[in-house]
């Protein structure tokens, strides 16, 4: 089983805010409508805005699309060159020795999406705020304004491991795979391709399951639900220990909540589906499942 230290409680971050090593991040971002015939899902905006309208005291901000996704790819977040993520980890001052607390604004997906992101480079010093800062103020909390602050530069050095990305052809290769299940992490809405999708054409990789990144997620506290909950939210998809399991969604932001849960249940072969429905509902060539 996971620790729990990859949870971190409000009061618990409270109880350690002032510590040298606390390396504390707003992740946010928002995903707005595409103009209409841009041929793109969706226009990312910075979550930097909100972050300097009000942030935990002494957080600083990570820009998910500006510093740490891959831009020679129109697909939005995917995962970039470790030699670029061993820099910008740097220049926001994490180390070895730091203790790391993600948080993100009203869903904990692009908090999670950091978090596997330094999972995968070996980092396991990464925790969630629980509930994010929509729990931290609901609580009355203190909160600061203004721009975010510079922690003193860090040597971060990748230690990456492999297999917790793949691409579409072992997507593909993994949908006749008896051992692997493939997870939708999108609503049920998008899963039977009953409304139209920005990604492309309607629908899901075949064989693949549902499991909402949402059903994870307490809507009122914007906590994570009890692991005995998950658990069985897992175990009536067909999802056990014993199997490989492929997450994915829109563009590898949501599925990172399934995956956070599923490591903390002590699942042991997750890997995430990168490029996502961004990039398998455009390609012709890949089948698509309704219904």
């Amino acid at each position: 089983m996971a620790t729990p230290s990859e949870l971190i409680t409000t009061a618990e971050l409270a109880d350690i805010l002032t510590r040298p090593d606390l390396r504390l991040f707003d992740c946010t971002a928002y995903l707005e409508p595409a103009p209409t015939g841009s041929g793109v899902p969706y226009v990312v905006v910075s979550g930097r805005q909100t972050f300097e309208a009000g942030h935990i005291p002494g957080a600083n901000f990570l820009d998910l699309q500006a510093e740490f996704s891959d831009s020679r790819t129109e697909l939005r977040f995917m995962m970039p060159p470790v030699a670029q993520l061993e820099a910008a980890f740097s220049r926001h001052g994490i180390s070895p020795a730091s203790r790391v607390v993600l948080y993100s604004i009203g869903t904990a997906m692009w908090a999670t999406r950091f978090w596997w992101m330094l999972h995968s480079l070996g980092f396991e010093g990464a925790a969630v705020l629980d509930g994010g800062i929509d729990k931290w103020t609901a609580e009355g909390r203190d909160i600061e304004t203004g721009l975010a602050g510079h922690y003193p530069p860090a040597t971060f050095a990748a230690r990456p491991k492999d297999s917790l990305f793949v691409g579409k052809q072992d997507v593909l290769a993994a949908t006749a795979d008896r051992n692997t299940v493939i997870v939708n992490a999108l609503g049920p809405q998008f899963y039977q391709g009953l409304e139209p999708s920005r990604y492309g054409r309607p629908g899901r990789i075949p064989g693949s399951v549902s499991v909402p990144a949402a059903a994870l997620i307490d809507p009122k506290s914007k906590t994570f639900v009890a692991l005995a909950d998950a658990e069985r939210t897992f175990a009536a998809q067909g999802i056990t220990k014993d199997k490989r399991v492929v997450a994915y969604c829109g563009g590898g932001i949501s599925a990172t909540i399934d995956l956070f849960q599923l490591h903390r249940l002590g699942y042991g072969d997750l890997t995430l589906y990168d490029g996502s429905m961004g990039e398998w509902a455009k390609d012709m060539l890949l089948p698509i499942e309704t219904g």
